[in-house]
């Protein structure tokens, strides 16, 4: 991807007002959750540690942070949701190692453009080894280990894939500036005639994917070259990728405003801005069109006429890192996750030592059906302290004595609402098929149930 797909550097984290539309978003989150939201900002470091989600040791090292079980549960969640909404708009993954030759990153560009902000070289006998800085020269490389003709593209090649950045320790903090970056990074590799069409494909993508997880772009950006940068010296592929670009923001029906200095080393970006509480503003989605690195990696298809053809690379990001857009999410709903996204999903409070069997049988039941459920039992506390205790969890399934008996379960909504006894079957069954949707309702009433 671009030199910054999700970490721009200090200068690109400008503060910003709120757009109207980001604050109808906030209202609406805590229109679902109101007790969970009634501050302004929440803070995803103080959170991503008080609610175990993700932590630092200092003997791993600034910038690297690991994951504990809730949060990889959010994390591997996100990363299927991603996945499957790739695979049904024709994508197919792949795995790249994290090391490359320097020679290869010369031969991106990378090397001359980004280097600054590259891990040192690791000497291995004769080679000296880089940890990538980008995944696109790695899709370069597999796109070009087969001949390909024009009838197999547009060929989409995606990859949740990790990189580095040798990020300044003074910059660094919690999930949103990281040295060890897992991107959700995509390549597609398409006739010039494609290229316009693939881009809005991609940028329709994006916003579906947002709508989905509750962000809201505070606005899109045209990213163009800046004086004094360092960018490939090419002015007719500058002109021909921003003119593209131009069509497609255009053809999508968003608002854009152009900002010079923000473009990647080898092309022009489209930027899809997001703000944090705080105002604070980011990148977290691209879409991109480059003519470079084709040319710079001899790429080429076999068209109609028999003959070599150049590629065009459509670089695209849904969702940035993962660990960019897991501090978002974090901060936008407070640790009140919607019920698809959330680490724990069912958790089932047996009144009494007596329903504690069943209590296990229906959380083995909901793990069979792919539900993530937790047992609370007395040991814990009152009837009243778990259920404080599991606020944020959507579904709270209360089993006394007769629920027991008659295999039902009481279930409390994490918004306050009680539902009447319903078998436990029933209400597995319309969680499950609220968390396959991938929705912000936690519960719906209607015909079939």
């Amino acid at each position: 991807m671009n030199a910054q797909p999700a970490h721009d550097t200090a200068a690109h984290d400008t503060a910003v007002r709120h757009s109207a539309a980001h604050d109808n978003a906030v209202h609406h989150s805590a229109a679902q959750d109101s007790a969970v939201h009634d501050h302004p900002a929440h803070d995803h470091r103080r959170l991503g540690r008080e609610l175990d989600l993700f932590d630092t040791d200092p003997l791993m090292g600034a910038g690297l942070p690991y994951w504990l079980p809730d949060g990889a549960a959010i994390r591997h969640t996100l990363e299927e949701f991603i996945r499957g909404r790739e695979r049904r708009a024709g994508y197919r993954h792949v795995y790249s190692p994290v090391l490359g030759k320097r020679e290869l990153y010369e031969i991106s560009g990378h090397w001359a453009h980004y280097r600054e902000d590259m891990f040192p070289p690791m000497e291995l006998g004769s080679e000296e080894m880089v940890l990538r800085p980008s995944l696109c020269p790695h899709h370069a490389l597999i796109y070009r280990s087969r001949a390909h003709s024009y009838r197999e593209l547009p060929l989409r090649m995606a990859e949740l894939g990790g990189m580095y950045r040798s990020e300044p320790s003074g910059v660094l903090g919690g999930l949103t500036r990281v040295r060890a970056i897992q991107l959700n990074d995509a390549h597609v590799f398409c006739t010039p005639e494609q290229a316009a069409d693939e881009a809005v494909a991609a940028l329709e993508l994006i916003r579906e994917a947002h709508r989905a997880l509750g962000i809201v772009p505070v606005r899109y950006r045209l990213s163009l070259p800046g004086a004094g940068g360092k960018y490939v010296a090419d002015p007719a592929l500058w002109e021909r990728a921003t003119a593209l670009l131009t069509d497609v923001l255009e053809r999508s029906g968003v608002p854009f405003e152009a900002a010079e200095g923000e473009a990647a080393f080898y092309g022009p970006k489209i930027d899809v801005q997001i703000a944090d509480g705080a105002g604070r503003e980011f990148t977290l989605s691209t879409v991109q069109i480059d003519f470079h690195q084709p040319e710079r990696f001899n790429l080429h298809y076999i068209g109609p006429d028999g003959a070599k053809h150049r590629p065009v690379m459509v670089h695209r990001s849904v969702i940035g890192s993962v660990e960019r857009v897991v501090a978002h999410l974090i901060e936008l709903y407070g640790g009140a996750f919607p019920a698809w996204l959330a680490p724990v999903q069912v958790v089932l409070l047996p009144i009494s030592d007596a329903e504690l069997p069943q209590a296990e049988r229906l959380r083995q039941r909901c793990l069979d059906l792919g539900l993530r459920a937790e047992v609370a039992g007395p040991e814990h506390g009152t009837l009243g302290a778990r259920i404080r205790e599991a606020r944020l969890v959507p579904y709270q399934a209360v089993i006394g004595a007769k629920e027991a008996v008659d295999d039902r379960v009481a279930l409390r909504l994490r918004d306050g609402r009680r539902l009447e006894p319903l078998p436990a079957e029933e209400a597995w069954a319309r969680i499950g098929a609220l968390v396959a949707a991938c929705g912000a309702e936690l519960w719906e009433d209607g015909p079939g149930w």
